[in-house]
């Protein structure tokens, strides 16, 4: 039924005042008392799945965007940052939101949701399931062709709610995040709610391989081997990758171009609600 009304839903555009973007294998939490972010969100999952923890009685909400490279981890992971800003002996409990997916050919959203299943049951901590919309339920077809109904979602911290989003604004450093993860990264957490910060990188890695030969490609050739699931991709799906090996390209040593004194670029909302760097010698 929840899964039912989810989907019924139209996606609401969400603008960048008050949100904070969360990328593939990236995931962020806060609280209520955040005076810089109110909503979490994350769009663009076709076999992947967006997963929300929160817990009732703190109103701490994780969110993040899984890919299935190490469920079990990023689930432990993600209970015990909840957890961090949960009093769990008192008042309150666990509560999961799992959206995304779609019957795809190689049944990789099924494996994902069997996966996130079975880590959140591994758990020690009671973890109740309220939301499950995934692969069967947010399936849809066309012309013998499957597609997800639900792409992203959004979580309103203050307020608990959920609702289908798409989000205009992805930043800062996109394609930065995006080569991160293209390169093999592991979940990172992006975000310091004591300080309302937005921490990116430092993010290392080798020069991409054959990076020339994919920029070369045409669109056909990059949705067939760099996309999980090619026909249900978004249209701007394309445009995204070859924009992240252009970066790659441009950036093979990011221990030299991009991160030479090995912090991290630091992100504070200003007086519009957008995000803007600070100067890492004020911090």
């Amino acid at each position: 039924e929840k899964a039912k009304l989810l989907r019924s839903q139209p996606a609401q555009i969400v603008e960048p005042k008050g949100l904070l973007y969360v990328q593939q294998r990236e995931f962020a939490v806060t609280t209520p008392r955040d005076g810089s972010v109110s909503i979490l969100g994350s769009d663009d999952a076709t076999t992947c799945h967006i997963v929300v923890l929160r817990h009732t009685g703190s109103g701490a909400t994780c969110l993040t965007h899984c890919d299935g490279s190490d469920t079990e981890a990023e689930v432990s992971v993600i209970v015990s940052s909840v957890k961090s800003f949960s009093d769990t002996t008192g008042y309150g409990r666990l509560e999961v939101h799992l959206v995304g997916g779609f019957n795809d050919d190689r049944q990789l959203s099924q494996k994902l949701t069997n996966q996130l299943l079975r880590a959140f049951d591994l758990q020690p901590d009671d973890v109740h399931l309220v939301t499950f919309c995934v692969t069967e339920l947010n399936d849809r077809e066309e012309n013998d062709t499957h597609f997800p109904i639900i792409y992203g979602i959004a979580v309103n911290v203050k307020t608990a709610e959920i609702f289908p989003a798409t989000f205009p604004e992805k930043g800062p450093d996109e394609d930065l995040r995006s080569a991160h993860v293209l390169t093999g990264a592991t979940l990172t957490n992006i975000y310091d709610a004591k300080m309302e910060q937005l921490h990116i990188g430092p993010y290392f890695w080798r020069p991409f391989p054959h990076v020339d030969f994919w920029l070369e490609q045409d669109d056909k050739q990059i949705l067939q081997n760099l996309s999980t699931s090619p026909l249900a991709e978004p249209p701007h799906f394309v445009s995204h990758i070859r924009s992240t090996l252009a970066f790659l390209k441009e950036h093979p040593f990011p221990s030299r171009s991009l991160f030479p004194d090995r912090k991290p670029r630091i992100y504070k909302k200003n007086e519009e609600g957008l995000w803007e760097q600070v100067c890492s010698d004020k911090i």
